[in-house]
């Protein structure tokens, strides 16, 4: 195991986390340069259209320094904070981080996010000052920051360019020299931590595992402590970034499992593997310290456009063995029939899903509002749950934000605006850090469009839930043509019930298209109307072929088609597009 070094890359999104793991992968040989492209370890296209890293994805590569060869394992993880779970359970697996900043950016929100799960976890930190090349690069701030940080010597902040390869190879060489080698907790057993799972149409489940104690080959016979399930090892191996057939997995190395099960629900991420023959209750196994449960923090309704219920159960099922923060429960819709309610970690994560779901299972969805999940407490004053009088309780978050110093204020009165409370502020260098406690409703819906504009791009964030708190909040329900829509309905503070009625109605009316007759969209509270627009009929001319003559034969026909369309307000439907809950959110 002295040969063996196990590390992550953590930084802000966009930074060049995925530039330098390519350029690893070029200077050890990993990958030849003809078979490599841009972001390599970005399994999906949809990581590469998008320009991020969604999956945390493995890779060995064998480098060889001062004639020793060294196995490095490394595990690329994603930036963006909906996918701070991928971060933390990579973290779990590993004994040190490189923490990439970005020359021209300074350090980010998610830049401190990640480092300080890193530091919980006790892993060395090797800091590396990225894309120096460019023209705008601020090294000597970028460089100050890191040090007031970390606290660290200057010398220790290796600067490079992960596009020209400037500096990458002192980089493995810091790894090797600084990260200690995997360590046996205890040999005379075997057993492995599962930081991910993927699902094999051919083979079944396959578990990215970290083995910890002992070794494991195929044939053997294991159990997974958690749920109890035992199978037969099909294979195993390692990443490169492929699967590579191995004979053995020992201990400190990092690779994979083929379970060959077929009911996905029975390995679960952070579970532990351990041989069959080894009774469990003599392990006394816990979790692995430091990992977490991802909490989902944003809810929707997903739905099969064309009825195919079991299709999408079945693509759901698939879906949450690659991405365990994913939870879902049956629910059943006035306007669309079953489906699920689908918890994410955020927008991004709920777009991600979507497009994942249609792509990959060719599924034709409908996406109700996004919602956080509210939760009823105790009736105000005693009364009954019919008065309505029913206490909510919101999730909040803690919520951290990094600013040039001269937009302090701007941010701050955006802050207030979204009902966050202030809690503390910092500085580095000549830039705030700002911390709040904030209803999460408030962040999730349009705060980081507003954030960027105040700041004009500058200010960055990262927020974690914190809890559920009690508030004076209402339930706002909303009706088109005279029917109430459950899928609109939304909790909202009291204090902004009025101006949230007139927003909504106005806003539906500019996305509800036509109908054949007058569509009233009304926000209402109990029996009392809030807010009111009419979406008026779509007119077809029924005199269009009438040349001249007495006008009371236009009367009779327009008559006719006044009776008609009465006639169909009474009876009709009001068809709204699947992509109004969407776009009602962003606008």
């Amino acid at each position: 195991m002295k040969n063996i070094r196990n590390f992550v890359i953590i930084a802000h999104i966009d930074h060049g986390k995925s530039t330098l793991a390519d350029r690893f992968l070029e200077i050890t040989k990993t990958v030849e340069h003809r078979d490599l492209k841009e972001q390599h370890l970005d399994r999906m296209d949809l990581e590469r259209e998008r320009g991020i890293t969604i999956k945390l994805q493995p890779v060995r590569m064998t480098y060889n320094l001062k004639l020793t060869t060294y196995d490095l394992n490394l595990i690329d993880t994603p930036g963006h904070v909906d996918f701070s779970y991928e971060v933390s359970r990579s973290l779990a697996a590993v004994e040190g981080a490189i923490l990439v900043v970005d020359a021209t950016q300074g350090i980010q929100a998610q830049t401190l996010a990640n480092l300080h799960q890193a530091q919980k976890q006790n892993l060395v930190i090797i800091p590396v000052m990225n894309k120096i090349d460019l023209p705008n690069a601020d090294i000597e701030k970028t460089r100050a920051e890191i040090v007031e940080l970390l606290d660290v010597p200057e010398e220790d902040i290796l600067a490079i360019s992960a596009k020209t390869g400037e500096g990458v190879s002192r980089v493995l060489e810091e790894v090797i020299n600084k990260v200690p080698p995997p360590k046996e907790k205890n040999s005379e057993l075997s057993r492995a931590l599962i930081f991910d799972s993927v699902f094999d149409d051919y083979r079944g489940v396959v578990a990215y595992i970290r083995v910890v104690d002992g070794n494991f080959r195929a044939g053997e016979k294991i159990q997974f402590l958690g749920t109890k399930t035992q199978d037969e090892i099909l294979e195993v191996g390692y990443f490169s970034p492929d699967y590579v057939k191995k004979d053995t997995l020992s201990a400190g190395e990092i690779g994979y499992i083929v379970t060959g099960l077929k009911d996905i629900s029975k390995c679960r991420v952070g579970d532990t593997i351990v041989k069959l023959k080894v009774e469990s209750e003599k392990l006394k196994i816990e979790a692995l310290q430091g990992y977490r449960e991802p909490k989902p923090m944003v809810f929707a309704g997903i739905y099969s456009a064309d009825g195919e219920i079991n299709k999408l159960r079945e693509a759901l099922e698939k879906l949450k063995l690659n991405d365990s923060s994913l939870t879902y429960e049956v629910e059943n819709s006035q306007a669309f029939g079953f489906g699920f309610k689908v918890g994410f970690l955020g927008l991004l994560h709920l777009e991600i899903v979507q497009e994942r779901l249609e792509r990959e299972y060719g599924l034709n969805l409908v996406i109700t509002t996004p919602k956080v999940n509210y939760q009823l407490a105790s009736p105000v004053g005693g009364q009954s749950v019919v008065s309505g009088q029913m206490k909510y309780q919101e999730p909040w978050v803690d919520l951290e934000i990094i600013c040039p110093e001269k937009y302090l204020g701007k941010i701050m009165e955006l802050a207030h605006h979204h009902r966050a409370i202030q809690k503390d502020i910092n500085y580095l260098g000549d830039r705030a850090i700002s911390y709040f406690e904030a209803p999460l409703s408030e962040i999730i819906m349009g705060f980081y469009d507003e954030l960027k504009s105040v700041s004009q791009g500058y200010a960055s964030m990262n927020y974690e839930f914190i809890g559920y708190r009690s508030g004076d909040l209402v339930q706002m329900d909303i009706l088109i043509a005279n029917e109430k829509v459950e899928a609109l309905s939304q909790v909202v503070p009291r204090v902004q019930l009025q101006q949230r009625a007139f927003l909504i109605v106005k806003r539906l009316k500019d996305l509800i298209p036509r109908q054949w007759f007058d569509v009233a969209i009304q926000a209402a509270l109990g029996g009392k109307i809030l807010a009111r627009e009419n979406i008026p009929a779509m007119k077809k001319d029924v005199t269009g072929y009438l040349y001249g003559g007495d006008i009371s034969r236009k009367k009779k026909l327009w008559a006719k088609q006044a009776k008609g369309k009465k006639k169909m307000k009474k009876l009709g439907k009001v068809d709204i597009p699947s992509d109004v809950f969407i776009k009602l959110l962003r606008n």
